[in-house]
């Protein structure tokens, strides 16, 4: 008969096919039945020899969520409800491309109008950077 899987055997299967938050890890752990004092001694394992980063998760995340058209309050919403630190997900914020450059390649991808504008407030991109850059592709369209 086989011996239970510990802790840290469930954590490191998790974590093999991507990066994941401690908040989520500990979900995880707890998911399959681990008491408070296993999951914490598991991931403060994890966390101190560098396997589990909330910094570079958030960074990590942060670059996915923009790839794919997420403006800045989508991308700390994810990050909150992942529990990383506003001050983390600020920094990881920081190492994008500024909101409205991203706002602008969805414009000129989708082209100016209300529907797009509507798709980038979707996306949580802010209001007054969605106002300036269909404005501003909408005058350029215009000559």
């Amino acid at each position: 008969m086989r011996e239970p899987d510990t802790a840290n055997e469930v954590a490191l299967r998790a974590l093999r096919h991507r990066d994941l938050s401690v908040r989520e890890l500990d979900e995880r752990l707890r998911a399959h039945g681990y008491g408070e004092t296993e999951r914490d001694d598991a991931i403060e394992a994890l966390v101190r020899t560098g396997v589990v980063d909330d910094a570079r998760y958030a960074e990590s995340r942060a670059r996915q969520l923009a790839a794919r058209g997420a403006g800045d309050a989508l991308i700390r919403h994810t990050l909150a409800r992942a529990g990383i630190e506003t001050d983390v997900a600020d920094d990881a914020l920081l190492a994008l491309a500024p909101e409205a450059e991203r706002a602008r390649t969805v414009v000129e991808r989708r082209g100016p109008g209300p529907k797009t504008a509507r798709y980038l407030l979707g996306k949580g991109f802010s209001d007054e950077v969605v106002s300036d850059v269909v404005a501003a592709e909408s005058a350029r369209e215009l000559g």
